[in-house]
């Protein structure tokens, strides 16, 4: 009696077979470089706001610092929907958005390096987040080189990225901060490099030498991205006519039409698999068409109306990432901020012991730039290894939903807790900065505490939004939206924290901001349950099937 032939099912994703390894290399590079160049400004970023008026008090400082910080996203509330356009439009792709955002971010850190006003900081932050498209892009190139089943590996690398970043960002900038002070005989007058006067560009521009790292870095990205990066988009993939150059764009963005010349080439498929299987991945081939034969058009893709994106899990989804962004944003500005604020005096420290209310007291650590480094790096170093141990096993182990609502109940925790790192007890009196055993002990705790929950759920919205989806035409878009809402959030987030905080310092509340975002944090926890994990195409257009991952 016949059977019937029953497929091999295959291996479990892992990542000795996560296929494509080049390419997904060169995106989460991309990725590490953004977030470099962002951990590296949150080192130095007090310090610079105070050198720019050192008459302006504490309060003021946070409150620029929540600006300077929330300027980035504040421009991409409005230009990362267009990108994501952009990214989903033929004439453009992908891997010209990408582009575009590291070169222009380079551009950016180099002002901001040789600013010297706030204003002028603030301009070049906005310049850059304006420019920088690289998210969405690079989400959804990840998306589209790996099938669905490679995605909780894939999308790893992003996070994964920025723990590596947040690692090596703060130490390096920490090391490159006023050189002509930190290094006098490399720099200062009478050195090996200085002359008799000493670096004067480095004296007038302390903050300079980071921002020049982090530009030397996006642009070796940019290079990366040109030669080694495949275009994702299947209307560009699958297309039978020229690949635009950069005038053509200039044309079509700006007059809507392109000239033809006597000579097509065509890009010629390597495998039946499509562009990225099988191909090396900067080999592109190019076979002449003769200009007396029309290419056979092909049958244009169906795209989903922009007005049908909108579905419940959609906005769901996008709500989660609203309320994440928010107080991860916040955290990134309060934590830098906090660690450089001035220690309280011990006789307010011994007050609070005998007070009856445990919520009025004040002072931050006092930490130098060099130590703020650290304690950032201290935020890649427990992510890092958390993400190469027990997000695997977990995810695996519980599942994504899972992990992805139980790991929001750490964040309301940690910001809870962390004001009164101003309590412990150190070796050094105030104002000096604080250290000692119990003063890191409670420094680790707090940031295990954040980023063993940031390392479930930064990888998991990631994949939740993509599988929000309703329809593969516009998963580009998507990616736009939710990163227009990211930024909108993370704009908000930092603002919204300096000015609780600057209020706080000034009633002697220092966790007052703290615990306002704490707060907020728990209303994700809540949201997360409305949250469910879609197939990335929900929507059927006329003529389509249902895709055959999703049949029963």
């Amino acid at each position: 009696m016949d059977t019937p032939i029953e497929h091999a099912k295959p291996p479990p994703a892992s990542w000795a077979n996560l296929p494509h390894k080049g390419q997904l290399a060169v995106l989460a590079f991309s990725r590490f470089v953004d977030f470099f160049q962002m951990a590296s400004l949150q080192t130095y970023m007090v310090h610079q706001l105070k050198s720019f008026d050192p008459s302006l008090p504490d309060s003021t400082i946070s409150h620029q610092a929540g600006v300077l910080q929330g300027s980035f996203t504040a421009t991409q509330i409005v230009t990362a929907v267009l990108w994501g356009r952009v990214a989903d439009a033929p004439w453009c792709g992908r891997k010209r958005v990408l582009l575009v955002g590291l070169v222009g971010t380079a551009l950016s850190c180099i002002g901001v390096g040789f600013s010297q006003t706030f204003l002028q900081a603030t301009f070049w932050r906005m310049f850059g987040g304006a420019i920088n498209g690289t998210i969405g892009s690079a989400r959804t190139m990840v998306a589209e080189t790996v099938d669905k089943r490679f995605h909780s590996r894939a999308f790893l690398l992003l996070p994964l990225a920025f723990n590596v970043a947040n690692i090596l960002g703060p130490i390096l900038s920490g090391l490159l901060v006023e050189p002509v002070a930190a290094y006098p005989k490399l720099f200062g007058p009478a050195s090996v490099f200085g002359g008799l006067d000493g670096v004067q560009w480095m004296e007038k521009y302390p903050y300079a030498m980071p921002n020049i790292l982090c530009s030397v870095l996006l642009v070796l990205e940019a290079v990366a991205v040109h030669f080694l990066l495949a275009e994702t988009l299947a209307s560009i993939r699958n297309s039978k006519v020229p690949l635009p150059g950069p005038m053509d764009l200039v044309k079509k963005f700006v007059s809507r039409f392109t000239s033809t010349n006597a000579h097509r080439y065509t890009l010629v498929d390597n495998s039946s698999d499509g562009l990225l299987a099988g191909m090396d991945d900067n080999a592109v081939e190019l076979s002449p068409v003769n200009s007396s034969e029309k290419p056979k058009m092909s049958k244009r893709p169906q795209v989903l109306p922009f007005s049908r994106i909108w579905t419940a899990n959609v906005l769901w989804v996008l709500l989660s990432i609203a309320i994440f962004d928010f107080h991860m944003g916040a955290f990134s500005s309060l934590w830098i901020v906090y660690l450089s604020t001035d220690r309280p005096e011990a006789e307010i420290t011994a007050r609070f012991t005998k007070r009856s209310n445990p919520f009025i007291f004040s002072g931050g650590l006092a930490f130098e730039p060099a130590a703020i480094g650290f304690a950032l790096a201290v935020l890649g170093i427990v992510g890092l290894f958390l993400q190469l141990s027990i997000y695997p096993w977990s995810n695996s182990r519980f599942g994504l939903m899972r992990c992805f609502r139980y790991s929001l109940f750490l964040f309301p925790l940690a910001y809870f807790l962390a004001p009164y790192l101003s309590l412990l007890p150190s070796p050094t009196p105030a104002p000096s900065p604080a250290t000692g055993f119990w003063v890191w002990v409670g420094i680790s705790l707090i940031l295990t505490l954040q980023v063993t929950a940031r390392t479930f759920a930064l990888p998991a919205s990631i994949i939740l939004l993509n599988n929000s989806s309703p329809h593969p035409s516009v998963l580009a878009t998507i990616h736009g939206i939710g990163q227009s809402v990211s930024s909108t959030f993370r704009t908000i987030g930092p603002i919204a924290a300096g000015y609780w905080y600057g209020v706080g310092l000034e009633k002697g509340i220092v966790g007052l901001a703290w615990w306002v975002v704490a707060a907020i944090s728990s209303v994700g926890c809540i949201a997360s349950f409305w949250v469910r994990n879609g197939t990335g195409h929900e929507i059927l257009l006329p003529g389509e099937e249902t895709p055959e991952n999703d049949r029963p």
